[in-house]
């Protein structure tokens, strides 16, 4: 127990550190953004992490989440970095928004459609504006990188999973379908995207269609590509991404592919079915909780589906395959699957 109250007081100390640091930031990116036209400025989420260590050359970045509004963009969700540095730096862009500048990059990659089944679709919200600021005051500088996308009321997916008792096998379907064809997209453009969950799929319009379930409009979008890389790029080897998503061969030092996307987007289906995960881990220390989902992942065998959502069963198994080789190849196949279970 006094291990116990020990985190929890210090893990409330951090918390009131943030807060109080955040005070201290937030008027002045409030202030840069309002001199762009953004005003009603609500400011979602904050994180910090410390880049460097050096009293004499200290770096702290803020990543947060703010939503706003703009007479020309209407209403919008701004992603920013925010670093403050106590010594003039010429290469603090670099080792502060690299991460954002990259989605950025994405985001632009992606911004045109193509033609795949007979459908033209979008993959990735509109990137409505993006820029990097910078600003001297005395002997400290401090930099503004921020993108703009388009704000969805539906929220994301994971805003549904709460409800999957009240949703109807055909939503769930749509859900998952649409889904599917949204991340085959993103692979037919050469991408890919390396943490998928539903906190990254964006719902544009919520509303199925059930007049024919056999041809899907998609009516989602993809979301946060720090981390997205292009097929013929340098595939990292460390298991970044979401513990709870992330592929087995990813925990044993291999390199992200189609593969594990597919992974993922196994992990999603169970999750729209089911409401929850198929893997949970109970470790309270985040070295315990790593080596936990590496074993759920790698070692424990998948939970069978309820009997009301055994026509999935088949496509669980082979999208969560444990081996690479035992896996769906791409997610054409994935589709042609779920595509079969409207005709069972």
């Amino acid at each position: 127990m006094k291990n116990s109250s020990k985190d929890i007081s210090v893990a409330e100390v951090n918390t009131q550190k943030l807060r109080t640091q955040a005070e201290q930031i937030l008027p002045s990116i409030t202030t840069a953004l309002t001199d762009l036209g953004y005003y009603e400025l609500s400011h979602q989420r904050i994180s910090q992490q410390f880049l460097t260590q050096e009293p004499f050359n200290k770096k702290i970045m803020y990543e947060g989440l703010t939503r706003a509004e703009h007479l020309k963009f209407g209403y919008v969700m701004i992603k920013w970095t925010f670093v403050h540095s106590n010594k003039n730096l010429s290469n603090l862009d670099i080792t502060s928004a690299s991460l954002l500048n990259h989605e950025v990059t994405v985001l632009k990659a992606l911004s045109t459609t193509k033609h795949f089944q007979d459908s033209s679709v979008s993959i990735a919200p509109a990137l409505l504006d993006s820029r990097t600021l910078r600003w001297q005051v005395l002997d400290s500088t401090y930099q503004l990188t921020f993108m703009v996308m388009p704000y969805y009321k539906n929220g994301s997916l994971v805003n549904y999973l709460p409800q999957h008792k009240t949703l109807s096998h055909k939503q769930k379907y749509q859900l998952i379908l649409q889904s599917a064809y949204l991340i085959a997209h993103l692979h037919q453009h050469g991408w890919l995207h390396n943490d998928i969950k539903p906190s990254n799929i964006l719902l544009e319009d919520f509303a199925p269609n059930h007049a024919d379930n056999s041809k899907v409009t998609p009516r989602l979008l993809l979301t946060d590509f720090a981390l997205a890389q292009r097929f013929d790029g340098v595939k990292s080897d460390k298991p970044a991404g979401t513990p709870a998503y992330l592929a087995p061969e990813r925990w044993q030092g291999q390199g992200a592919t189609v593969q594990s996307d597919i992974y993922a987007v196994g992990i999603m289906i169970f999750e729209i079915l089911t409401g929850s995960r198929p893997f949970k881990v109970s470790g309270q220390k985040s070295n315990e909780v790593l080596h936990d989902w590496a074993i759920a992942h790698c070692q424990k065998p998948m939970p069978k589906l309820l009997e009301a959502y055994q026509q999935y069963q088949d496509i669980i198994n082979k999208a969560l395959a444990k081996r690479i080789e035992k896996r769906y190849k791409n997610m054409k196949e994935v589709l042609k699957d779920l595509e079969e279970i409207v005709n069972k």
